[in-house]
């Protein structure tokens, strides 16, 4: 991106790569160790028992390693203003060592700020699926975005 995307040049429906990401089963058990240590993440025998069959990534680290896509591919950090938060997150299908994640950003609504005319507000649904095209995580997410000035 060589010129900057403010508020204004954003279109609802407009569809943004986020790129891809690996996960490996090591990774999830450092994390699931280090932030949410339930057995599924950290214990192969019992991840083996557990009604997903073995390791999977807490969804936090789903979480986390797809902001750091939206960072690194989406966000413009000389017009981005931060994010008041999310309205939803969903983790709809397990992640495994191996899995390649893919993320999408759709435009869904853009407002005007009432109280601050130099910025809008973007509001966006997060898609990402795995290498076999299934849904695994969704997320509605706000935006504030700097507007262009006159």
């Amino acid at each position: 991106m060589t010129e900057p995307r403010y508020w204004d040049d954003y279109e609802v429906g407009q569809k943004f790569p986020m790129g891809s990401t690996t996960f490996t089963e090591q990774e999830i058990v450092d994390f699931a160790r280090q932030f949410d240590p339930q057995p599924f993440h950290v214990d192969a025998e019992a991840a083996k028992q557990s009604m997903y069959g073995g390791i999977i990534a807490s969804g936090w680290h789903v979480a986390s390693k797809m902001m750091r896509l939206f960072v690194d591919h989406y966000v413009d950090r000389r017009t981005a203003l931060g994010s008041p938060g999310v309205d939803e997150l969903r983790w709809l299908k397990p992640v495994r060592g191996g899995d390649t994640l893919t993320g999408w950003v759709v435009c869904a609504a853009k407002v005007p700020s009432k109280s601050r005319p130099t910025m809008g507000v973007i509001h966006e649904q997060w898609e990402v699926t795995n290498q076999k095209g299934e849904l695994v995580m969704t997320t509605k997410g706000i935006n504030m975005v700097r507007r262009r000035t006159s």
